[in-house]
């Protein structure tokens, strides 16, 4: 699909005063790149991102259901039912969410086929590839551990009351409980990260979680003025959203032996795709539905949290600030803020800030150095393409 394309399905489902002006989509190139997908529309069923790596996706969700929930019963220390149930929550079939993370990172390892030495096609060199292989599965287990234990422990933080479309953990089970399993998950992703004895991997990983709980404490603890600062609320993002994935990415390359440079744009790949993806959730916080969310809908206002919309509808009405400090106090002043927020650029402003990123992830994976392996090849094609999927999502 080409950029023009994607722009005009954009505004088939979106606002007409929050639309991308004409003079920012024909100079989108500022931004250094623009989205291209290499192949014909009848290759496009083949090439779909999470179909790709469908049988993968089935194996890791079944080693995650017996990571988290077989386990607990071999260990005669956590021989307690209603743990092993909380840990497996969000695990069940039907409500294992999009698995966006464990589907990059399976691509990412894929993509990265290049410049690795050959290896001869006798029986060690296929158990060598299948070893790396399954290492690189390993991340995508862990970040998705990792991922659903911050959902976890988000919401007992928030009070929610809904997740992916059902009761949120800790509406149905207890804080106490919710609390334990998120740390149950995180303890088990860790174990099976020692198993994989590289150094930079661990470090890498473990950066990812510090970033986790800087995100929740910079959400928690930041001044009315930092709240109001596009800077804060970047880092904030990066944070919470997009250092799992882009340190995923960066951890499945060091995995196949990949230099620095390489390394360096899977991890690009990933910030760039998670700044898009929470850019287009906060959007979404304003104009979807609690059903299409599988959450409350405007969570984030009710609860005091500013994003890029407001921040940017804040710049064109500086009066707005007064309302959004007092929102919390005066509900009456979340209708006030959303008058504001359809007056302004704000929605607009914020779906070119996710294109731009999303054009950004889509120029790391165009630099990865030349291959002609088939498969690296359409790992690369589902990766830009995932770019497109996540600017136009509405759920």
């Amino acid at each position: 699909m080409l950029f023009s394309q994607l722009v005009y399905r954009i505004a088939a489902r979106t606002p007409r005063n929050s639309l991308p002006s004409c003079r920012w989509i024909l100079s989108h190139r500022r931004y250094g790149h623009q989205p291209t997908f290499r192949n014909s529309n009848e290759n496009k069923k083949h090439l779909d991102p999470f179909s790709l790596v469908g049988d993968e996706l089935s194996l890791i969700s079944m080693r995650l259901r017996s990571m988290v929930v077989a386990e607990i019963h071999l260990d005669t220390m956590l021989q307690v039912p209603e743990l092993a149930s909380a840990a497996g929550y969000f695990f069940k079939e039907g409500v294992e969410g999009k698995k966006l993370c464990p589907t990059v990172i399976l691509l990412m390892a894929t993509a990265l086929n290049v410049c690795t030495p050959e290896l001869s096609p006798n029986v060690l060199g296929n158990t060598l590839i299948l070893d790396l292989r399954r290492r690189q599965q390993c991340i995508a287990e862990i970040t998705e551990m990792i991922h659903v234990a911050s959902l976890i422990h988000d919401d007992v933080l928030d009070d929610a009351d809904t997740r992916r479309g059902i009761g949120s953990l800790s509406s149905v089970m207890g804080n106490k409980l919710a609390i334990l399993a998120g740390d149950l998950l995180i303890s088990r992703a860790f174990v099976a990260l020692a198993s994989l004895k590289h150094t930079e991997v661990v470090s890498l990983m473990a950066t990812a979680l510090k970033n986790l709980v800087s995100g929740e404490t910079m959400q928690m603890t930041a001044t009315f003025e930092q709240c109001c600062s596009m800077e804060c609320y970047m880092q904030k993002t990066y944070n919470k959203t997009a250092a799992l994935v882009s340190n995923s990415c960066k951890a499945v390359a060091y995995l196949s032996g990949q230099r620095e440079e390489v390394a360096t744009l899977a991890f690009e790949y990933g910030k760039n795709l998670g700044l898009a993806y929470q850019l287009i959730d906060d959007i979404l916080d304003f104009t979807g539905t609690s059903a299409s969310l599988g959450k409350a809908s405007l969570t984030d206002l009710r609860n005091g949290i500013i994003t890029a919309p407001i921040l940017f509808a804040m710049e064109e009405f500086p009066q707005l600030r007064a309302f959004i400090n007092s929102s919390s106090d005066n509900p009456a002043n979340v209708d006030v803020i959303l008058e504001y927020l359809g007056k302004s650029h704000g929605i607009q402003r914020t779906t070119e800030l996710a294109l731009k990123h999303a054009s950004l992830a889509a120029a790391a994976i165009d630099s990865l150095p030349e291959t002609h392996d088939v498969d690296a090849t359409n790992a690369r094609t589902a990766l830009v393409h995932i770019t497109q999927k996540i600017i136009t999502r509405n759920k």
